[in-house]
């Protein structure tokens, strides 16, 4: 069983910046990946970042390549999400993914089995 926490989330201005982290304990077989999702009020979830636990490769959506960096700290076990240059149209609860299915693609939110309670970004104008 894993369970994630996230935290970090907030109030700011367009171009400011937060650090969501998610703080990871369980074992699965499968935890070679962790992504951040993103979901706003009458939008579907989207993948936002994912990090490979073991190469460290990471991937991006388009609306936040060159703003946001995902990172890890494998002696923590907790994935970053640095996200700088915010805009208005980051707000959105945050939520931290685990435990892709092997081969599935990393920004589709049904290859996840596990989920954290998600963490509010609200970005002003």
């Amino acid at each position: 069983q894993v369970r994630l926490i996230e935290s970090g989330g907030g109030s700011v201005q367009a171009g400011g910046s937060l650090r969501l982290s998610c703080a990871r304990s369980g074992y699965t077989s499968r935890g070679r990946f962790m992504a951040w999702f993103r979901q706003a009020p009458g939008k579907e979830r989207e993948g936002v970042a994912m990090i490979s636990t073991s190469y460290g490769t990471t991937a991006y959506a388009d609306s936040v390549k060159g703003r946001f960096t995902i990172s890890q700290d494998n002696a923590k076990n907790t994935a970053y999400l640095q996200m700088n240059d915010l805009k208005p149209e980051d707000t959105a609860m945050y939520y931290c993914a685990a435990d892709k299915r092997p081969g599935g693609a990393w920004d589709v939110e049904s290859n996840y089995n596990y989920w954290g309670q998600g963490t509010q970004v609200t970005v002003s104008s």
